[in-house]
């Protein structure tokens, strides 16, 4: 996600410059054609370029809203995920204790106990981020793997086609077997397992946008009406500056600047609602999961009172991943 306030001038260059470069080169030879070579049966009647102009702009507006639409569902999802780690951690400390008529387990195996079930809530928003983003593969060992303090149930969960729905099984088992010992009650036993399942309500949201792309049919049509609009713009400016006589017969290429920018305008905002289609890719402009999963991190090790923990993700070109 990007988050300096301005967008860099190099960041917008990188963003629309091959569309920039041919808006250039054609609406210049347009004009060249049309002034020099008096091809004037290129120009046409503004009204219907304007009424094109008109219905472009609301289309990909449309797009643009949903695109947006997605990416900030995406941001929800993931906020809610922060908010359900932490109550799954306060649960696990306050609720996984023996009941008075139980036998007392050790301090240290207590310990054991909320650092496991904390770690492997760590382990799960990593794998749901890697899942996300189709790294798995490339990204266990080293992100997933050590918050899993048992190597078997890394590797089984690291084969699986789903490894964050295999962590929350394993969640889920373990709170099963703590309330057979009796270090969990069966109300809060119901309630951690509630919070497995608004984690389970997570993920599948966050799947259901990975899994669903933006309707083609809006992504395909925005583009072409976008480069059809640009390629009749100059068709229509070219005769309206050939009218004017402020600087002679080398007024009408004024057209030149300003059907690029105008072209320029509408491709910038149909690249903006491409760049939100989907907010999981690890692109500039998607949901910072990475950043997300080491704050969750950092505060649940804190609860641990742990000390030496890593440090916050900063930006890297003002671009938070």
């Amino acid at each position: 996600m990007y988050v300096h306030r301005n967008l860099r001038l190099s960041v917008v260059w990188r963003m629309s410059r091959n569309g920039l470069l041919l808006f250039f080169l054609y609406d210049t030879l347009i004009c060249f054609l049309y002034s020099r070579l008096n091809f004037h049966f290129l120009d046409i009647p503004w009204q219907p370029v304007a009424t094109l102009g008109t219905a472009v702009a609301f289309y990909i507006g449309f797009k643009s809203n949903g695109s947006y639409d997605r990416f900030w569902e995406g941001r929800r999802l993931w906020g809610s995920i922060v908010n359900v780690s932490r109550t799954w951690a306060i649960r696990a400390f306050d609720f996984v204790q023996p009941t008075p008529n139980e036998m007392q387990p050790e301090p240290s195996e207590l310990r054991d106990l909320h650092r496991r079930l904390l770690y492997r809530q760590i382990g799960w928003c990593n794998a749901l981020r890697l899942h996300l983003r189709r790294q798995t593969a490339e990204g266990w060992e080293t992100e997933v793997a050590p918050f899993l303090l048992d190597p078997a149930e890394s590797e089984e969960a690291r084969r699986m086609s789903n490894p964050p729905t295999h962590l929350l099984r394993h969640q889920s088992e373990e709170l099963r077997m703590l309330h057979q010992r009796g270090l969990l009650s069966e109300f809060r036993h119901v309630a951690l397992m509630q919070t497995i399942q608004d984690m389970f309500d997570a993920q599948g949201g966050c799947e259901r946008i990975k899994n669903t792309p933006f309707p083609r049919q809006y992504a395909y049509f925005s583009f072409v009406f976008v480069w059809i609009f640009a390629a009749v713009l100059p068709l229509g400016l070219v005769e309206e500056f050939d009218h004017r006589e402020a600087l002679g017969e080398y007024h009408v290429w004024l057209m030149v600047p300003f059907a690029v920018l105008v072209s320029w305008v509408f491709n910038v905002i149909e690249l903006v609602g491409h760049a939100s289609e989907n907010p999981f890719d690890n692109q500039i402009n998607d949901v910072p999961m990475t950043a997300i999963c080491r704050s969750i991190e950092i505060d649940l090790r804190e609860l641990l009172g742990e000390t030496e923990l890593p440090p916050r993700t900063v930006a890297v070109n003002d671009v938070m991943y």
